[in-house]
């Protein structure tokens, strides 16, 4: 369904240009809608080439001429950002900041009183149209606002609304999940090849078993202990592999990991 708003990204990096391509495959936005900044006069000759919108090293352009902004920048330049960009931002408008550990508090320091400011944390496999975000209500957000960032994070992945104390927990997890299993996969490809596949078979054994797998516990509902039971025969080839990974502590490693970078998330900010 088409917004029909006028949304600009300040920041089209990776994560903002995931947007572009899934706002624009989706027709929620049409290329006359959507405007993006970057430093870059190369990467902006390549946005306004590849996507026929409206792309300038300017972030006040941006700003001006948006409904919608989108703050998706590193967390330590969020602050000189918001403050170039103050004097243009009005309430009628809504920011929606992607920049990690970085709180709609201090977000609303740096801009005039009453504009609305959404958080969000999308991940990595927006780049693909399967990411998962998460969205917080800040100052002056309505129900209306939450509603809009839904609409605009659904078409690359699935989005969910949360409370903004859970983010950097959703950080740890969601957000920097996908590198653990990336992890997994990869020694998961190795272990192929360790008992004599190819590389490019095992490649593909491995990453439609890990999507087989996630599709199963999202549609059946099912605890995922409940599903590892069904694989897992008595006196079978799996549970020897089981008991290895639990010799390994691999559960503790994981606990530990998404522990340590809820912790990280709360420190970007202050550098």
């Amino acid at each position: 369904m088409a917004l029909h708003k006028r949304l600009g990204i300040i920041g089209a990096g990776k994560i903002g240009e995931a947007l572009i391509y899934g706002l624009l495959k989706s027709n929620v936005v049409s290329p006359e809608e959507l405007a993006a900044s970057t430093p870059s006069e190369q990467r902006c000759e390549m946005l306004a080439s590849k996507y026929r919108i409206k792309s300038t090293p300017d972030n006040r352009e941006v700003a001006r001429n948006s409904e919608v902004v989108i703050i998706a920048v590193r967390p330590h330049i969020v602050g000189k950002v918001l403050d170039e960009i103050k004097d243009l931002v009005e309430p009628s408008q809504l920011i929606i900041s992607i920049a990690t550990g970085v709180t709609t508090e201090y977000i609303s320091k740096h801009l005039k009183d009453g504009v609305p400011i959404v958080r969000a944390m999308p991940n990595n496999p927006v780049l693909v149209l399967e990411g998962m975000t998460a969205i917080a209500k800040g100052p002056n957000a309505e129900d209306k606002h939450l509603k809009l960032a839904s609409a605009i994070f659904q078409p690359v992945g699935k989005a969910a609304v949360v409370q903004e104390r859970e983010l950097n927990a959703i950080t740890g997890l969601s957000g920097s999940g996908p590198a653990y299993i990336y992890m997994v996969i990869e020694a998961l490809i190795e272990a192929g090849i360790k008992v004599g596949l190819s590389r490019e078979l095992s490649t593909m054994l491995v990453s439609q078993t890990t999507l087989g797998s996630a599709k199963m516990v999202l549609e059946t509902k099912e605890h995922p202990a409940i599903l590892k039971d069904t694989v897992t025969t008595p006196g079978g080839c799996t549970i020897e592999g089981v008991m290895e990974l639990e010799e390994g502590k691999l559960r503790t490693s994981f606990v530990n990991a998404v522990v340590k970078a809820t912790k990280r998330a709360g420190e970007l900010v202050n550098q």
